[in-house]
């Protein structure tokens, strides 16, 4: 009887719209909220009984609505969205040399699926798409994992959806759905005041919106940490802010690109790699770790925490969370580790990628693992070829890494 009345009260007071068993398809998609399949036969009896037609009659009609409206939203596949994967600044990124990369892996190894163990910012699956049916994705990131279900998820997704979101959130000026918890802890600090307010109340709107699939959540959050990422006042990373200047105000919300990842396979997972790589197989393991004492969860805390949005206390002054997510990569026991991954890893090819800044000056840019060791492990298993470049190593403090090169071992493990 409550659905009849609204079904009653609303048909009267809408304005014209495109008519579906009578009812206004407003006052349809609103009864609820809920998907058609998760209706309850009362639900069609009521529509019935209101306009006169008979519920079998009535089901047909709502089912194709349901599926011109789902035709109609995810027509646009391309959101015009500013920022590509690679789009963000991230230490130890492989951007400059995935071309290098890319022409190794295709002439010394065969196979249809690639893992890529420690993904980071994913620019080497996205490479390889092209190449590949089925990809495994794994980093153990919050705001990574989130970014991979963005740009590489097979959900589908609304597209007019998305970008009516995107319209809201550059309309906002202020926060009204979120505390002040995001401007009180990183307001003139990593953002300024305007900007972390603004951010929070972005945030908090996609945690509260409950018509969004994981799909649409991520893209949006992925946004978001992109978007955030592009004025934060930082050298690169969160490990500190810049102190002594005026922050201004430069934040603006825009969206994301998500990649074609149609006919492909897509596996993505935030697990340890030492225990994931127990569980998955396939024909080419490619593996970028972390080779010295920087963690990522504290270099990247404040992604981290716009991505969980659990609101922990912080302290320091970079405002940094509870530890946690550190990787025993940037540890003593890195060697034995990565020995323990290599011995472990069910593939046919395994592909690491090295750089040699473990004769660095500086603690923090030493390597936990030596070239030797790296060596010794995938010898261990296979047959290793080794490639090596110059290269410009990544440099925002004092570190002077003279003749720094890049490596590439290649192992075809043994059956």
């Amino acid at each position: 009887m409550i659905l009849e009345n609204y079904l009653k009260k609303n048909n009267s007071n809408l304005r014209q719209v495109h008519l579906v068993s009578g009812i206004p398809e407003t006052t349809v998609r609103n009864i609820n909220k809920r998907d058609l399949d998760k209706w309850n036969i009362e639900y069609f009896d009521a529509v019935a009984k209101t306009i006169g037609k008979s519920k079998f009659t009535v089901m047909k009609e709502l089912e194709n609505l349901a599926a011109t409206k789902d035709k109609e939203n995810f027509e646009i596949t391309n959101l015009n969205g500013k920022y590509s994967l690679e789009n963000r600044r991230y230490i130890g990124n492989k951007n400059k040399l995935l071309n290098w990369i890319e022409n190794l892996i295709e002439a010394h190894t065969i196979g249809n699926s690639f893992f890529d163990v420690f993904a980071g910012t994913g620019v080497v699956t996205k490479k390889m798409l092209p190449k590949y049916d089925r990809f495994i994705l794994n980093d153990f990131l919050f705001s990574n994992n989130v970014i991979f279900k963005a740009f590489f998820g097979t959900e589908h997704y609304g597209s007019k959806k998305i970008i009516n979101y995107c319209k809201k959130f550059q309309a906002i000026e202020t926060n009204t759905t979120d505390n002040d918890y995001f401007v009180n802890n990183y307001g003139n600090k990593f953002f300024s005041n305007h900007d972390a307010r603004i951010i929070g109340e972005i945030r908090a709107i996609i945690h509260y919106s409950y018509n969004l699939n994981e799909r649409e959540k991520s893209i949006l959050i992925a946004s978001l940490i992109y978007s955030a990422d592009k004025v934060a006042n930082t050298v690169g990373h969160y490990d500190a802010y810049r102190k002594k200047i005026k922050i201004q105000d430069r934040f603006k919300f825009e969206l994301i690109n998500p990649l074609d990842v149609s006919g492909k396979k897509i596996e993505i997972y935030r697990k340890d790699s030492n225990e994931l790589i127990r569980s998955v197989t396939a024909d080419i393991a490619f593996i970028d770790p972390p080779y010295n004492s920087r963690q990522y969860s504290r270099f990247y805390h404040v992604l981290e925490e716009i991505t969980k949005w659990d609101k922990p206390q912080l302290e320091g002054v970079a405002m940094k969370p509870p530890v946690e997510n550190m990787s025993a990569y940037s540890k003593k026991c890195a060697p034995k580790v990565f020995d323990d991954l290599i011995k472990n890893l069910n593939a046919k090819y395994i592909v690491v990628t090295y750089s040699n800044t473990y004769k660095s000056k500086s603690n923090s840019s030493k390597n936990k693992i030596t070239h030797e060791q790296i060596l010794e492990s995938l010898n261990s298993i296979g047959n290793t070829q080794k490639f090596e470049i110059p290269f410009k190593f990544f440099n925002a403090g004092k570190t002077d890494l003279k003749d720094h090169k890049e490596f590439v071992f290649i192992t075809e493990v043994r059956k």
